[in-house]
C-alpha cells in the first residue's frame, strides 16, 4: 500500500508544506544521503534537519530581498543543492537550476539563463564561487552577476525562532512569503539550445500532481527506497532524486553523474546495498550497464530483487537494450517486469505516461516505410523493413493524451501518426517571459472538438496510440537526443562553421540518424576549394569532430566534408535538415574523399 501524505485528498499543497509535515511526523528519519564517488555516504539529512536548513536559507533570502524574485541555482551534485532549492521554495524565490560551467560554452549558457530569468543573483557553494572567479573572473559573461555562497554563514542550519520582520542588522524585511499552490516553484530550463534557453514555469501544484500521478502508477510503498545518479538540475533527476522521495516520505540515495559514468556498476551496487526499489534513467544508462557487464566490469553487483520500478525515459526506449539489461541482471534477481518505459518532458513537469508495475514493456513491430508516411502497420518481427517500437505506457488520473494533426489541430484517426498533445494538472504554466510562445505551446485547442474546454501542451513529438498505449515515433522538432540530453542542431552547426577561416555561413548541417540500434550524430560541412587546399579534408573533418566534442560534450559518429552546394537549402539559404538526412540515408551526400563510403551504412 502506498505511503502517501494526507495532501493527496485535501487541497493542493506545496513542497514546503510537505517538508514541514515530514519534519513533524518523521523528524529523525533519513530523507537524503549523498554518496561520495557513488559509494561512501558523505552527507545526510533527516527530515527535521532538512526543514531547519531550508528555513535558515529562506530567512536569509527573505532578508536579502529575494522573496518574489528569481535566482540561478548553480550547484554540483550534493545535498547543498537540495537544501537551497527547498529554501528558495519556502521563501517564494523562483530558483533556476543550471549546470556548473566547465568551459566557456557553459559560462555563456549560464549568463543567458540568468538574463532570461531576469536575475543577477547566483546561489552556489563557496568552492564553486571561488573556482569560477579563478578560471573565468575576467570574462564578460560574469560581469554584473552576484554569487552568494549558501554553505557558509548558513552552515548551522538554524532558522530564527520566529519571523521578526527584521534583517540581522535590524533593518525591516519584506516578511515571510508563504507560497500558494499556483505560485511558481522553479524555472526548469530546457537543456537544448544555448542560444535560446527557455525557462519552464513549474508551479507547486505541478510538482505535487506529478508526484501523485507517479505514485499512482509506480506505487511508492512504505518500503520504497530511491537511488539516483541523475543530474539534480534536470527534470528527471529533480523528480526522482528530490521531489517524489520527499512527497512519499521515503529515503533517497544520491550520487554524482560522473561517478556513474566512470563506473556504471556503482548504480547497481547502490541499489543492492541500500535496498533500492525505485530508480530512473535514460535508455543509454541501461545500455552502459549492459556493456560493463559484457566486459566483466560489473563483477557481483549484489541482489537486485527489491528493484521494482526501473523507469526508462528521456530518450527513445530501445527494445534490444531492455532485453539485454533484463537478461544480464536476471541472475542478480532483477525482475523483467520492473523495467517501466515512460514518456515525459519538462513542460509537463516530468512524467506523462508510463507502463504499469508488474508488466514488461510492450514491443510493437511495424512497417518502417508506412511509419515514415504517418501510418501504423503492424507486421511480423521477421518481416523485411520492420522496425520495433517500445510502448511508453498510459496516462493516469487527470492526464489525457490526444494524437493530433500538427497542421490542422484535428485528431488523427486510429492507426495514424500525429503530434502528441497532453492535457492535465502536470502541464506547466508556460515559458518565463514568453507569453506568445506559451500561448501557442501550452494552451492549444482541438479544432474538431469546439465544445471541449481542455487546453493542451503541444509536445513537438510524434506518436500514436495502440490499444490505449502511447508509442513515440519521432520528433517534429530537429532536436537531437543523446544520452538523455537534447542538443539543438543549429548550435552544433555554428560550432562546425567556426573551425576554419573561409567557411561560409549556413555551410553545415547536423542531424540524427536512427539505425534501429542507436541514434547517430552526423555533421556535414560544405567547403570550397580554397579551404580544402589550405587544410585538406581530413584536417577539416578532425577539427569539426574536436570542436563539437569540446563545445557540446558529444562526439559525432560521422563527419562529412562536402563540396559547396551539396547541402539542400531553402530559397533564403537556410539548411533543410530533413532533406539532408534523406539524402544521407540514400547515400547521395558525396564526401570529397571519394574512397569514403557515405550514407546510413557508414559506421566509421
Amino acid at each position: 500500500m502506498a505511503s502517501t501524505p494526507d495532501h493527496r485528498t485535501g487541497p493542493a499543497s506545496t513542497l514546503p508544506d510537505v517538508l514541514a509535515e515530514r519534519a513533524a511526523r518523521q523528524p529523525d528519519e533519513v530523507a537524503y544521503v549523498f554518496l561520495r564517488d557513488g559509494e561512501v555516504p558523505a552527507d545526510s539529512a533527516t527530515y527535521a534537519g532538512m526543514h531547519a536548513a531550508a528555513r535558515a536559507r529562506a530567512a536569509a533570502f527573505t532578508a536579502a530581498g529575494l522573496a518574489g524574485r528569481t535566482a540561478v541555482l548553480l550547484y554540483p551534485s550534493g545535498l547543498e543543492f537540495v537544501r537551497t532549492l527547498l529554501g528558495t521554495m519556502c521563501a517564494g524565490v523562483a530558483g533556476a537550476p543550471a549546470q556548473v560551467p566547465r568551459r566557456r560554452q557553459g559560462l555563456t549558457r549560464l549568463r543567458r539563463i540568468a538574463d532570461d530569468a531576469g536575475t543577477t543573483t547566483v546561489l552556489t557553494t563557496a568552492a564553486v564561487k571561488q573556482d569560477l572567479a579563478d578560471r573565468f573572473g575576467d570574462l564578460p559573461e560574469l560581469a554584473g552577476l552576484t554569487f552568494v555562497a549558501t554553505d557558509t554563514g548558513l552552515a548551522a542550519d538554524t532558522p530564527p525562532a520566529a519571523d521578526t520582520g527584521l534583517a540581522p542588522d535590524g533593518t525591516p524585511t519584506a516578511g515571510p512569503v508563504r507560497p500558494t499552490p499556483d505560485d511558481i516553484a522553479m524555472l526548469q530550463y530546457t537543456s537544448g539550445s544555448t542560444g535560446d534557453p527557455k525557462g519552464v514555469m513549474i508551479t507547486h501544484r505541478n510538482f505535487i500532481e506529478n508526484a501523485v500521478e507517479t505514485d499512482a502508477l509506480w506505487q511508492c510503498g512504505s518500503d520504497s527506497v530511491f537511488v539516483s545518479w541523475l543530474p539534480l538540475f534536470h527534470d528527471m533527476g529533480m523528480l526522482f532524486g528530490i521531489v517524489i522521495p520527499l512527497w512519499s516520505g521515503r529515503p533517497a540515495y544520491l550520487m554524482a553523474p560522473d561517478a556513474f559514468i566512470r563506473r556504471p556498476a556503482r548504480w547497481l551496487e547502490a541499489m543492492s546495498e541500500y535496498g533500492g526499489t525505485h530508480a530512473a534513467a535514460p535508455s543509454f544508462a541501461y545500455d552502459l550497464c549492459v556493456r560493463a557487464h559484457e566486459s566483466g566490469a560489473t563483477g557481483d553487483v549484489g541482489d537486485l530483487s527489491r528493484w521494482r520500478v526501473a523507469a526508462n525515459g528521456a530518450e527513445p526506449v530501445r527494445w534490444h537494450t531492455v532485453r539485454a539489461f533484463t537478461e544480464a541482471f536476471a541472475p542478480n534477481g532483477f525482475d523483467p517486469r520492473a523495467m517501466s518505459a515512460g514518456y515525459g518532458l519538462a513542460e509537463n513537469t516530468l512524467k506523462a505516461t508510463g507502463s504499469g508495475p508488474y508488466q514488461e514493456p510492450s514491443p510493437l513491430w511495424v512497417s518502417a516505410a508506412a511509419l515514415s508516411l504517418g501510418r501504423v502497420e503492424q507486421v511480423d518481427p521477421a518481416t523485411d523493413g520492420s522496425t520495433v517500437l517500445v510502448g511508453a505506457g498510459v496516462p493516469v488520473l487527470g492526464t489525457t493524451i490526444e494524437i493530433v494533426d500538427p497542421l490542422t489541430a484535428n485528431r488523427r484517426a486510429a492507426g495514424e501518426v500525429g503530434e502528441i498533445w497532453i492535457s492535465g494538472p502536470c502541464v506547466a504554466a508556460g515559458y518565463h517571459g514568453r507569453p506568445a510562445l506559451s500561448e501557442e505551446t501550452f494552451r492549444a485547442r482541438l479544432a474538431d472538438a469546439p465544445g471541449d474546454r481542455r487546453t493542451f501542451l503541444r509536445t513537438g513529438d510524434l506518436g500514436f496510440l495502440h490499444r490505449g498505449e502511447l508509442f513515440v515515433a519521432g520528433r517534429l522538432k530537429d532536436v537531437i537526443i543523446r544520452k538523455g540530453r537534447n542538443f539543438y542542431p543549429q548550435d552544433i552547426e555554428l560550432s562546425a562553421e567556426s573551425v576554419a577561416d573561409g567557411l561560409h555561413p549556413n555551410c553545415a548541417a547536423a542531424f540524427s540518424v536512427d539505425d534501429g540500434v542507436a541514434e547517430r550524430l552526423v555533421v556535414a560541412v560544405e567547403a570550397d576549394g580554397r579551404v580544402l587546399r589550405a587544410l585538406g579534408a581530413d584536417e577539416l573533418r578532425g577539427r569539426v569532430r574536436d570542436v563539437v566534442a569540446e563545445n557540446h560534450g558529444l562526439v559525432p559518429d560521422d563527419v562529412l566534408v562536402l563540396r559547396r552546394g551539396a547541402l539542400p537549402k531553402t530559397s533564403s539559404g537556410k539548411i533543410q535538415r530533413r532533406a539532408a538526412l534523406a539524402r544521407y540515408e540514400a547515400g547521395e551526400l558525396a564526401d570529397v574523399s571519394a574512397s569514403r563510403p557515405v550514407g546510413a551504412g557508414d559506421r566509421t
